[in-house]
């Protein structure tokens, strides 16, 4: 793995942090992955250990993961070192890839720019009733074979606001036989379209409340703040959405894949 120095090398580094001596285990992406997904998983992985989101006790330990993740993505997302990885199963420490004066952070920064609460805006204007949005309603409608519960927490950017369209969207879907007819929608009981409608409407207010009391506005740093005041289940939601965003608003055009989907954390 290294070749002189007691020092750990790169695969040693994985196996001590995330439990294994695996490049594509560490972003968690499947070996054939494409670049696309691999640049996801990468900023999936280094959102959760983001050293700007951890709590100062543990900001050391967050530094030390997230230059690994950044390290193993540089591997993984140069072609030739890609290569020797996949065929002989090691990195070359010593390579540009792995240059030790690297900013792991700058690098991070440089690949993902911060996002806006305009830039979720923008990106609801352009989603909400778009062919993407179609898509995504009817693969959740699949995937949760009906549960309108899930459904509306998968989907992105809507709120309760947006359930009878999202309803009529579905049905839409069944009579045209583009999707099964699914005992769990077609016949909800009254009762838990009105919890849900309640949860909602409890969130919504928790979070206009939260964001009076911290006095925020519609800043990157409003926005952060917002998030990380959430409790850690919606924050981990809100961090998935942004990484969405981020990828698209960042230096790659193309469109992901399957989305990892969350509700809105602004209302």
């Amino acid at each position: 793995m290294r070749g002189g120095g007691g020092a750990m090398g790169l695969l040693e580094q994985c196996e001590a942090a995330f439990g294994a001596a695996d490049l594509y285990r560490a972003l968690g992406v499947r070996r054939g992955a494409s670049p696309e997904e691999i640049r996801r998983g990468y900023h999936r992985a280094s959102l959760r250990v983001h050293p700007d989101r951890v709590p100062p006790e543990d900001k050391e330990e967050a530094t030390r993961r997230f230059q690994i993740l950044g390290k193993a993505y540089a591997v993984l997302s140069d072609a030739e070192q890609r290569a020797l990885y996949d065929e002989q199963g090691r990195v070359d420490e010593e390579g540009e890839a792995l240059r030790a004066e690297r900013d792991w952070q700058e690098y991070w920064r440089l690949l993902f720019k911060k996002i806006s609460v305009k830039d979720i805006e923008d990106f609801e204007k352009t989603y909400k009733d778009s062919e993407q949005e179609l898509a995504d309603v009817k693969a959740a409608y699949m995937d949760f074979e009906g549960d309108m519960d899930k459904i509306m927490e998968s989907v992105l950017c809507v709120d309760y606001t947006d359930e009878p369209r999202i309803r009529k969207i579905i049905e839409k879907a069944i009579d045209l036989k583009e999707v099964p007819s699914y005992k769990a929608f077609l016949k909800e009981p009254k009762q838990k379209a009105l919890a849900r409608k309640r949860r909602a409407e409890k969130e919504a207010r928790e979070a206009e409340k939260c964001k009076q009391e911290l006095g925020l506005g519609d800043g990157e740093d409003d926005l952060k703040a917002l998030i990380q005041s959430r409790n850690k289940d919606r924050k981990k939601e809100m961090d998935d959405f942004l990484s969405h965003l981020e990828a698209k608003y960042g230096n790659n055009p193309k469109k992901g894949g399957k989305k990892t989907a969350a509700k809105k954390g602004k209302k």
